[in-house]
């Protein structure tokens, strides 16, 4: 008897405010991510290491790139790539909601899946700048990195900001890979995707017909826009074009997994 009510409920239920997105579902998957001792190693430790086992060398100090030195320049890569894993593995964290059911449990609240990417997305952003803060202080505090003040902002803002590009990305292969696949092949896609892109090796000293491929990958466009403050060479809108294209593709992608999942409730 009291199912057409039930019905009537449901059918007269609005969509909330800009979806469903809010500040406190956005408080309680920041807490929830950061409670995972895995995505603190791979935020906070991992680049932060890096930057002192490639960027502290002697040579780098005097050897002017731009606007300030080398280690700067590696500094500034190593705070892409920490960002880039953080963002990454932010987003796909929500294979293990699937793999839990929650996702299809989400088909029975309002929350629209433009919402829901939002604050995947955003979440992934917190703990993307929390990697970028971590490269940055070890740079500041060795007093390696060479660079002015706005530099040190600007730089560091391109590369968090950019980093929502992965974060995407994560959220994506989170919805196209099954949880017990999806954290050891992201590991191996994003070393792969920053050795081609040029985070470590500058893409210029690879083969020309390696140069051809890597402009079309998803770090090449980001790497080359983050460090054009330091190297002050101006903006390609090919790199613009690479980076646009990629949010797309990834975006619209999760979106679309996202529907695909619920759909099945």
């Amino acid at each position: 008897m009291s199912t057409p009510t039930i019905a009537a409920d449901v059918a007269d239920r609005r969509t909330p405010a800009l979806g469903g997105f809010n500040l406190t579902v956005l408080k309680l998957e920041v807490r929830r991510l950061t409670r995972n001792p895995r995505t603190v190693i791979i935020a906070l430790v991992v680049p932060a290491v890096f930057f002192l086992l490639f960027g502290l060398n002697r040579s780098y100090d005097n050897l002017a790139v731009g606007h300030g030195n080398y280690s700067a320049f590696v500094m500034i890569s190593l705070a892409l790539y920490g960002a880039v894993l953080a963002t990454t593995f932010g987003g796909a964290m929500v294979s293990m909601e699937r793999s839990q059911g929650w996702s299809r449990q989400l088909r029975l609240t309002p929350l629209t899946p433009a919402a829901y990417i939002a604050i995947k997305v955003a979440t992934a952003l917190v703990l993307g700048a929390t990697s970028v803060a971590a490269v940055y202080i070890v740079g500041a505090v060795t007093h390696k990195a060479s660079m002015s003040a706005g530099l040190w902002i600007g730089t560091g803002l391109s590369v968090w900001i950019g980093s929502l590009l992965f974060a995407a990305f994560g959220l994506f292969i989170g919805y196209l890979l099954p949880a017990e696949n999806v954290m050891q092949l992201i590991g191996l896609i994003l070393g792969l995707l920053s050795f081609v892109g040029g985070l470590f090796i500058p893409v210029s000293q690879f083969a020309v017909a390696v140069q051809d491929v890597a402009k079309w990958t998803p770090l090449y466009g980001l790497n080359q826009l983050v460090h054009t403050p330091l190297l002050g060479n101006g903006v390609d809108w090919t790199w613009v074009v690479n980076v646009l294209c990629w949010l797309i593709i990834f975006s619209g992608g999760a979106m679309w997994r996202f529907r695909k999942d619920t759909a099945r409730v």
